[in-house]
């Protein structure tokens, strides 16, 4: 296989490489947050209409975050392996290191974007750091007894939702257009205003995050800190030719589940319960389907890679990026164009919200080693030292 080759040595180049894309993915699942901030408001507005909105629901909400989840908790070997061989206690880096993307989520979500996952990450990491000991059999069968363990808590709310409603609390409320409105309001106003609304939006969109996110990004954590163990993704001849059936695998289970997640998102009741308990089971898979045929276009074009690689290096610069530039297109600190905007459109502005972040990516790494919020966190974590 050729490997992606990037001036910084030492590197595992294909998780650059997918965490470049992740963030891609990323965008797309968010930024229609941000053309549209009534969303995030809970029963606020129904669930969109429209080919747009279901292909993206369909293809890629949940998605993305399942795989920068797992990268994240491979990337948690490559730290670890780093400390060892500088003599640094692993513990005293990752508490940190977590320290640092707690309050840089903490900012991003009052001042930016209140749908930030960092602080869930940040929490996270301490509990993988709890776990670093654990071998990866038994680490893949804890994920996975998550990940089933939440299937059936979904469908034993459907089954609750169907026999009895109102016990359970989860029946649909009518969508409240004058809510909607009021925070679309405050999102194209002036900047205190857009302020306002962050400062409104985060704590209630934050708890859910941390609710309904956390335990599948567990998971993931447990799943990429047993394939960094074992150097799954720094060893391509182990699995390359196990990347066809991965896509059949994927393709085959999760396409069909994301059409049906997307078809029951919005429903009322026990319909919308089954369909997350689908998504829930069926998301790894497509995503898996996803990594594998990236693998495979680098593979066949290792441009393709390296295309994506400056932007997987400066994953937290990006991740933050993304957020500010569509801050400044879509709320009153920029353009305010949320509300006016058809779903295409918005799909133009990620695109080339993504496009100029990639380049931008490309021109600092010319002469830096890392992105200016990875420069922070690497001194934070090291204590001063950014080696």
């Amino acid at each position: 296989m050729t490997l992606l080759q990037t001036p910084q040595a030492g590197r595992v180049h294909e998780i650059d490489a997918l965490r470049g894309f992740a963030l891609a993915g990323i965008l797309i699942a968010n930024i229609g947050y941000f053309a549209s901030p009534g969303h995030l408001v809970a029963r606020s507005m129904p669930v969109p209409d429209g080919p747009v909105a279901h292909a993206v629901t369909a293809l890629v909400a949940t998605k993305f975050y399942i795989l920068f989840s797992f990268l994240f908790g491979y990337s948690f070997t490559l730290q670890m392996r780093a400390a060892e061989r500088a003599g640094a206690s692993v513990r005293a880096r990752t508490v940190r290191r977590c320290l640092g993307l707690f309050a840089l989520g903490l900012a991003q979500g009052l001042l930016v974007w209140a749908g930030d996952i960092l602080t869930l990450y940040a929490v996270l990491g301490l509990v993988l750091l709890a776990m670093r000991g654990v071998r990866p059999r038994r680490a893949v069968t804890v994920a996975a007894v998550v990940l089933a363990a939440l299937a059936l808590l979904w469908c034993a709310l459907a089954a609750l939702t169907a026999l009895a409603p109102a016990a359970t609390g989860l029946t649909a409320d009518a969508a409240d257009p004058a809510e909607a409105a009021r925070v679309l309001a405050l999102a194209t106003g002036g900047p205190l205003d857009v302020l306002r609304m962050h400062l409104e939006c985060y704590p209630p969109l934050a708890a859910s995050i941390w609710l309904f996110q956390g335990p599948t990004a567990l998971a993931m954590f447990l799943l990429g800190l047993a394939a960094g163990k074992t150097r799954l993704l720094e060893e391509p001849g182990r699995w390359a030719h196990l990347l066809g059936r991965v896509q059949w695998v994927g393709f085959g289970i999760g396409l069909p589940g994301g059409v049906l997640f997307a078809l029951t998102s919005g429903s009322s009741g026990p319909v919308e319960l089954l369909g997350l308990a689908v998504n829930g089971l069926t998301s790894p898979l497509l995503t898996a389907a996803y990594v594998a045929t990236l693998l495979r276009v680098v593979r066949r074009f290792p441009a393709a890679g390296r295309a994506l690689a400056p932007a997987g290096r400066t994953a937290a610069s990006n991740y933050l990026g993304q957020s500010v530039l569509a801050c400044l297109v879509f709320t009153g600190y920029g353009l305010a164009l949320a509300g006016r905007l058809e779903p295409i459109a918005v799909m133009g502005v990620a695109a080339a919200v993504y496009t100029v972040l990639l380049l931008l990516s490309a021109w600092w790494l010319r002469s830096h080693r890392y992105g200016p919020l990875e420069y922070g966190l690497r001194l934070l974590t090291n204590r001063g030292s950014i080696t």
